[in-house]
């Protein structure tokens, strides 16, 4: 992470008059980052204490104490963001980054936020879920004047209740979403809360997805159901960080969707609970376990289970088309169509050509194919067996006994015990004979039956 400064002798904005002049007399420094690693936690150097949150491929924005006022400083602007190793697309987003930083505070800190648009078009920032002045919620033409490029505002509130939340653009959101604006923002309870328990793993992460045509830098913003990028904070798999933890810890995952449609999140090997929306907590006596939460449009999920079961656990979108890398929608499905004979004339006119999908699409799990440049396999990631046939939205939950606590580095492939892994059938093949059929149509006492029509003249 680096530092730097854009204002000497900006001009500043102030959104709402309750901000104090003294305040805005030195603007806190914006941290910036640059890398798609996932940051360690970041303890809380000053103000309340709380358990930090790891978030996905991001990290957490720093803090200045100003009187008892915690000061973050987003600068929102273009950046280049790596989806996969190589792949890199022009985004917009906060601080060096797309997602932004994860904002983390504690039930009752008054925050004040600066926010610099370097832009080329107008922007604000609305703060999804929050209890706040109408004043500070961030829809420009309603709540405020845009904040134009150059500018700065200042917005100043309580964060009156613990939760999950975001904060995204609410000016021009179809491009400023579709280019990457947002972020995640963490509401931690202060002291003990009914409703919240502790953990000792509490990992975060947004959905969004871009529209990215091979050998282009650029996400198409008219898009609205036809993405080919799935991602996870802006990340594919096998790009996106695994999740880890020492067997029988308590395990908090949250969610937040700001794609433009739902995304049913499903976890192997344990049953969770959902605890809390963006709504704020769930009461205990509403919860039911659960392997698979469906995180709908600008929702929030929070989910918690005890990591007991050792091993790597795929964690992934239930929908399958959100587990691939770049694909083409309008690829014809080739099952069962033959090229013998053909594939050597054709490459006659096309040398690159390749067959696809004539016995399904898992043969390019370990195809080694040329790609157009800027994009990523659409079925990539390997694993300790062979290729994963995996992309887009998917990682994995890897739970070790010897992880050390408070240990978020990655443990490796999970070495099963003798006689817990699947194995092929080594006996002869099974003999029993089939037994006939009893239930074929129309052969049942009564049963209706179909025929064609006589041929040669109409039937009276």
């Amino acid at each position: 992470m680096n530092r730097r400064n854009f204002f000497s002798g900006a001009a500043t904005a102030v959104a709402a008059a309750s901000v104090s002049r003294v305040a805005l007399a030195a603007l806190p420094e914006p941290a910036m980052q640059t890398s798609a690693d996932t940051a360690p936690p970041l303890h809380p150097p000053t103000g309340r204490p709380y358990n930090p949150v790891v978030t996905l491929n991001g990290w957490t924005a720093p803090w200045r104490m100003n009187a008892g006022v915690k000061e973050f400083h987003l600068v929102a602007e273009p950046v280049v963001r790596e989806v996969a190793p190589g792949f890199l697309v022009n985004m917009w987003g906060y601080n060096g980054q797309s997602p932004g930083p994860t904002i983390e505070v504690v039930e009752g800190d008054r925050v004040r936020i600066f926010v610099t648009n370097r832009l080329p078009e107008h922007t604000t920032i609305h703060w999804h879920g929050q209890r706040l002045p109408n004043g500070m919620d961030g829809v420009g033409g309603l709540t405020q004047s845009a904040i134009q490029p150059g500018k700065t505002f200042v917005y100043e509130f309580v964060a009156r209740r613990p939760g999950t939340f975001m904060y995204h653009p609410h000016a021009d959101e179809m491009v400023q979403m579709a280019m990457g604006m947002m972020g995640l923002w963490i509401t931690h309870p202060k002291g003990s809360h009914p409703q919240i328990a502790k953990v000792q793993r509490d990992y975060a992460f947004l959905l969004n997805a871009f529209d990215v045509e091979p050998g282009s830098m650029t996400p198409k913003v008219n898009t609205m159901l036809d993405h080919n990028i799935w991602c996870w904070n802006s990340r594919v798999f096998p790009a996106i960080s695994p999740l880890v933890a020492r067997q029988g810890e308590r395990v908090r995952i949250r969610v937040g969707n700001l794609t433009m449609t739902n995304h049913p999140i499903h976890l192997h090997g344990h049953e969770f609970e959902v605890t809390g929306t963006d709504g704020g907590p769930v009461p205990k006596s509403a919860r039911w376990p659960e392997v698979t939460t469906d995180v709908a449009v600008g929702q929030m999920r929070q989910v918690e289970f005890i990591a007991d079961e050792p091993g790597d656990w795929a964690l992934h979108c239930h929908k399958s088309h959100h587990t691939m890398g770049a694909m083409g929608h309008d690829v014809p499905t080739m099952i069962g169509v033959q090229h013998a004979g053909l594939v050597g004339k054709i490459q006659k006119i096309v040398p690159d050509y390749m067959v696809m999908g004539e016995r399904g699409m898992a043969d390019m799990g370990a195809m080694e194919m040329p790609l157009p440049d800027n994009t990523f396999p659409m079925m990539t990631g390997t694993g300790p067996f062979g290729p994963l046939e995996m992309g887009g939205m998917f990682t994995t939950l890897k739970v070790r006994a010897d992880q050390p606590a408070g240990s978020y580095a990655d443990p490796g492939d999970f070495k099963q015990p003798p006689g817990t892994r699947a194995f092929e059938w080594q006996g002869a093949p099974a003999t029993t004979p089939r037994p006939a059929r009893t239930d074929t149509p129309g052969t049942a006492p009564g049963a209706a039956t179909a025929r064609k029509p006589a041929t040669g003249g109409h039937q009276h």
